[in-house]
């Protein structure tokens, strides 16, 4: 390892694929900003870059945002900031550039209805298109978020109301978008037409709110109504809910790696508890790729679910082989002796005492570039395993996600380039089986129809102009 131990360097076993972002609002409560702030909380596994909350009290907005985790954002005297009973939150992930405040969401901005804050959770396939032209309308940006062009289309839009201005300016947009608007009388929830992202109605008491997990209800007992549907716009005002269906019906397209990796397990999700789906995906990997051994172990955390299945499925004893360090951030001092594969131990540390001797199968939900699983093998090794056999819980991962996934390149994804036999031989192990693509949409108990794989299987249903202009600048800032 080369002597760089005086700066503080990305760990390497982040090699996962990556949600933009999480969505928290309530409504007609007295303490919406605490509200949103533990709504936030609970949702951090959907982005860790920044963190931010837009308040109202019917008449101005308040809007608290910074680099961060949300614990680390607020404080009780930022949050006594953001007065009113009404509130929307935003986390966004860290993508593989530069973090930037300036890209931090809520956003704000005024229409001729007045002023509004928007969050967003998704990708806009043709942002860039549609940058590029507001741009030569005169339209002046303060960011590089996708979101903001969904705010000068707005305020570009004609309506009656918001909520038509809105519906109007979404219809020159395509890809993956769920929003989150608030004004001084209302709070509006969008999911696109095809669904690709989460988010669900609660009611807490005389307050809705609306998330992108139903963690986040769970958390603030609120009981959870109903998952807003694929082209539906929800506002919520002085009158209560009214639902408006204004665009096209399009087939459903939600993201199977929700299911697979994103969402937090104890989240209800489309219906079926991530947990258990995560398990019957283990039982599927199982039936599909047994194999002689003493134990089955994860990768924790994502790997815990799947591997609990394939131990029932099997017969084979479940134990914890590779302890989870959860206090460390994203990036670490390495001390000027290099460690071998500091990156990986600094998070996992095999239990000697479980894996000394045993043939171990190690389960985990996907391989993107295959250099933190190959550590992982070796460190298994090292620890006195007598085979190591790698099972994954979904197919190779082949494709970018330009749906609102930070994802590496395709010449990145080692599935793309190579054979299951090559990626065995790279990471060391003994054997190496991922989930059938069949065998996967099985598991979730739903209809297969109702799922995006394109990252699985390079079949984008909502189309962009090419693929340089498809990662956005979104990715890059």
């Amino acid at each position: 390892m080369s002597d760089t131990s005086a700066e503080p360097t990305a760990l390497d076993l982040d090699d996962k694929f990556h949600d933009e972002c999480g969505l928290f609002g309530v409504w007609n409560h007295a303490e919406a900003a605490n509200v949103a702030y533990l709504g936030l909380y609970a949702l951090q596994h959907r982005g860790q870059e920044s963190a931010g909350i837009a308040s109202t009290d019917g008449h101005h907005f308040q809007v608290e945002k910074a680099m961060g985790w949300v614990a680390d954002v607020f404080s009780r005297e930022r949050l006594k900031r953001l007065p009113g009973h009404r509130a929307i939150g935003h986390v966004r992930y860290s993508t593989a550039g530069s973090s930037n405040l300036r890209n931090a969401q809520p956003i704000t901005g005024t229409t001729v209805h007045g002023p509004v804050a928007i969050a967003h959770n998704g990708n806009l396939v043709n942002a860039e298109a549609l940058r590029e032209e507001l741009e030569k309308d005169g339209a002046v940006f303060q960011s590089s978020s996708d979101t903001e062009v969904i705010l000068h289309l707005l305020a570009r839009s004609e309506g009656a109301t918001l909520a038509e201005q809105l519906a109007r300016a979404l219809t020159r947009v395509r890809g993956a978008y769920t929003l989150l608007l608030l004004t001084p009388d209302s709070m509006i929830g969008v999911r696109d037409p095809s669904g690709f992202r989460p988010l669900t109605l609660g009611r807490l008491g005389e307050a809705w709110v609306l998330a992108s997990e139903t963690c986040a209800l769970d958390l603030m007992e609120a009981k959870v109504e109903r998952d807003v549907e694929p082209g539906e716009i929800l506002v919520v005002d002085g009158r209560g809910l009214t639902s408006l269906r204004p665009f096209r019906p399009a087939g459903r397209l939600q993201c199977v790696f929700e299911y697979v990796y994103f969402a937090r397990p104890d989240s209800v999700l489309w219906g079926r508890n991530v947990h258990t789906v995560r398990k019957a995906l283990g039982h599927q990997l199982a039936r599909e790729y047994p194999v002689a051994a003493d134990l089955v172990i994860p990768v924790p955390d994502s790997g815990v679910g799947a591997a609990l299945g394939f131990s029932e499925e099997s017969g084979l004893p479940y134990d914890s082989g590779l302890v989870r360090n959860h206090y460390v951030g994203r990036t670490f001092i390495e001390p000027q002796q290099g460690i071998r594969h500091f990156g990986v131990k600094v998070k996992l540390n095999p239990n000697r005492e479980v894996l000394d001797g045993k043939r171990v199968v190690v389960v985990d939900d996907s391989i993107v570039r295959g250099t933190t699983s190959r550590k992982i093998v070796k460190m298994i090794r090292a620890a006195g395993a007598r085979e190591v056999h790698v099972r994954i819980s979904s197919p190779p991962i082949q494709w970018p996600c330009y749906y609102g996934i930070d994802t590496p390149t395709r010449r990145e994804l080692i599935g793309a380039s190579h054979k299951v036999e090559e990626i065995q031989r790279y990471l060391g192990s003994d054997s190496l089986g991922y989930l059938s693509l069949e065998g996967m949409l099985k598991a979730t108990g739903s209809d297969p129809n109702h799922f995006c794989h394109a990252c699985f299987t390079g079949q984008y249903q909502v189309g962009f102009e090419s693929e340089e202009l498809a990662q956005l600048r979104l990715f890059d800032s």
